[in-house]
């Protein structure tokens, strides 16, 4: 009996501290799935403070770098010796990514990273052996080779010989294995290695102006902001109907864009965070997307998207999203929404919601307009109305825009 009894009490504190490390499973699973979900509404939440004293002292360690021969670039001479690139400000410090603007020969320009220091990207077999005459202790076709996988890994697709012409330093001389260590450092950063095959491609796309060791240059461009009324700034343009008319201009200039970038290269380009500060306007009012961080190519995107999934929020990458298939729980590896969709729901949803320019533009057409971005925007909208909805939308704000240029004359 006294067996028995302290059996069944045995099994009721079995059950009980069963039970407790269930309820701490489940509690820490949901502050798990809080933080993730914080992270993703807001992914600065973790970023480090962003200061001009922690920006110098990294430019710093890179010049020291440079001056021991660890790393190259067409712009550490000019950063490193001749003072022709200047610090200037600090703009952003996310995850690790680093984002300063400086003045390169009195022009202003962007320095990115995905890393703060040049040692924290890993280094290749090749370049950690021991050199000899000072120059890379491994086959350059070899190491040709491991670029090509690191290009491929970035952008899902097999790189031809001339796409990786822009990527490989020219001539060879003393700084040889820095050159190669620097090379291997930015095609492990997906934005530098996408930029470098769009160049020259697009004018929606930054052209990279150099790099020394891990940093690249950029141009700068100011970028949009949900603060502006107009999303992005648009200095010296005056108010009422040659405001509204540089506003149908950027919007053509977005929907050029989206063209492009659906059908302008060999493969779609994916771009699944669209918001007001990853683009900035030229001043000839052309849209030009500033951080690429998540665009990616059809079949990267396939990649992303091709998850196991119980439901179809399970598919959802930022802005671009699959179906669930429930019998087979995978999701879909087609994209179901649209490059068009999502800048209608971020960016024309903002800019067309209300009267466009007063009584410049009529109300039918303004009515239409809306009507338009509504439809545009909804993410239900089979990806096959696509081109007929461009087309719509492109004819509407040309419509809009030969009225605003009649009520200025």
């Amino acid at each position: 009996m006294a067996r028995a009894a302290g059996a069944r009490g045995c099994g009721r504190r079995w059950r009980c501290g069963r039970g407790v490390l269930v309820a701490c499973a489940a509690w820490t699973a949901g502050w798990v799935l809080a933080a993730a979900l914080l992270l993703r509404a807001h992914p600065g939440a973790l970023s480090e403070r962003c200061t001009d004293e922690k920006s110098r002292r990294i430019l710093a360690a890179l010049c020291r770098d440079y001056r021991g021969g660890a790393l190259a670039g067409d712009l550490c001479e000019d950063l490193c010796v001749a003072g022709k690139l200047l610090y200037r400000r600090c703009l952003h410090y996310d995850r690790g990514k680093k984002v300063l603007q400086a003045d390169w020969r009195g022009r202003p320009v962007i320095l990115k990273s995905k890393e703060e220091a040049f040692s924290s990207f890993r280094p290749p077999g090749p370049l950690g052996a021991p050199a000899e005459d000072g120059g890379p202790a491994w086959p350059e076709a070899e190491l040709l080779l491991l670029v090509a996988g690191e290009v491929r890994s970035a952008l899902g697709l097999e790189p031809s010989a001339s796409g990786l012409g822009p990527l490989w330093p020219g001539r060879r001389g003393p700084r040889r294995r820095g050159q190669l260590a620097s090379l291997w450092s930015l095609v492990q950063q997906e934005e530098f290695v996408l930029l470098s095959v769009l160049r020259g491609l697009s004018p929606h796309a930054l052209p990279v102006l150099g790099s020394c060791g891990h940093f690249y240059a950029v141009e700068y461009l100011a970028a949009g902001s949900a603060r502006h009324r107009a999303l992005f700034p648009l200095d010296g343009a005056p108010r009422g109907p040659a405001r509204a008319r540089a506003v149908g201009d950027m919007a053509l200039s977005f929907l050029d864009l989206v063209r492009q970038f659906d059908h302008g290269f060999s493969h779609r380009l994916h771009l699944c965070d669209v918001k007001p500060e990853n683009f900035a306007i030229r001043r000839d009012l052309t849209v030009v997307a500033i951080d690429v961080d998540m665009a990616f190519f059809e079949p990267k995107m396939r990649e992303i998207l091709e998850q196991n999934c119980t439901a179809d929020e399970d598919c959802s990458f930022f802005d671009c999203f699959s179906r669930c298939d429930l019998r087979a729980h995978r999701c879909g590896a087609q994209r179901a929404n649209s490059n068009l969709q999502v800048v209608c729901d971020k960016i024309f949803r903002h800019w067309f919601s209300s009267t466009l320019g007063g009584s410049a533009v009529s109300l039918r057409l303004q009515r239409q307009l809306r009507e338009a971005v509504q439809e545009c925007a909804d993410p239900r909208g089979p990806q096959a109305a696509a081109p007929a909805m461009f087309w719509k939308l492109r004819r509407l704000l040309q419509a809009a825009l030969r009225e605003l240029r009649e009520a200025e004359k």
